[in-house]
């Protein structure tokens, strides 16, 4: 293990908004913030999550963006959510926080109604384990039990099989609904279709990968959905 990690996962400790709970203790005591985040942030304003966040980039510009919602950032590693949590401490930015967790507890973490909304950015596409895409069914049932009535779901990703399977399978088969869908998101200027103001929330910010894939001209897709 190298020694900058060593140094991050110790200063992971000392951020008062990075939490990190052991599945030992998951299971016996539970996790104190479920139901009640809106007394960490200290308002009843709507909570954002965004599933495996990495480095916390996007988590930290959409929070930026928006200081009327608070944002959630869900990683399983500590290393790259150091990044995210130092630039909130650092910032002084109140409305953000983290999570390290696997997402197949992420239910464990948030109560019934309590999160408005869900970003999932450039997750592995999971070519050879449908059960493990974060867009598969056996997830959006996670989803389920915190998400309120109406709350979206964002997809961007560069893989076009991940959208494909999540548009053409996923959201037929559970009788959701979509709002939009492009498989090439920067090809249509936000500025020329007002008429979709989704559209000019997902290009509005880029994550590190995305910027990345851009650079190679990897066309980004984007899908926006609900699973009430």
């Amino acid at each position: 293990m190298g020694h900058h990690k060593l140094e991050r996962f110790a200063e992971n400790l000392t951020f008062p908004n990075l939490f990190q709970v052991s599945y030992e203790m998951l299971q016996h005591e539970g996790f104190a913030l479920r139901g009640h985040w809106r007394d960490y942030f200290g308002n009843d304003n709507p909570v954002t999550l965004e599933l495996g966040c990495g480095k916390g980039d996007y988590t930290i510009a959409l929070a930026r963006i928006h200081p009327d919602r608070n944002y959630v950032g869900i990683d399983i590693k500590g290393a790259r959510l150091w990044r995210g949590a130092k630039t909130g401490v650092e910032e002084k930015m109140g409305n953000v926080a983290f999570v390290r967790t696997r997402i197949e507890l992420i239910e464990q973490f948030f109560a019934p109604d309590e999160v408005s909304e869900i970003w999932i950015t450039f997750p592995d596409p999971q070519p050879k384990k449908e059960f493990k895409r974060l867009t598969c069914e056996r997830f959006l049932n996670r989803y389920k039990h915190f998400l309120c009535q109406g709350a979206p779901l964002h997809l961007k990703t560069d893989s076009q099989e991940l959208h494909e399977y999540t548009r053409d399978e996923v959201i037929p088969a559970g009788g959701y609904r979509i709002e939009y869908a492009t498989a090439d998101l920067y090809a249509t200027p936000a500025d020329s279709r007002p008429d979709i103001p989704c559209l000019a929330e997902a290009q509005m910010t880029q994550t590190f990968y995305e910027r990345m894939y851009l650079a190679e001209r990897k066309p980004i897709t984007y899908l926006k959905f609900y699973l009430n």
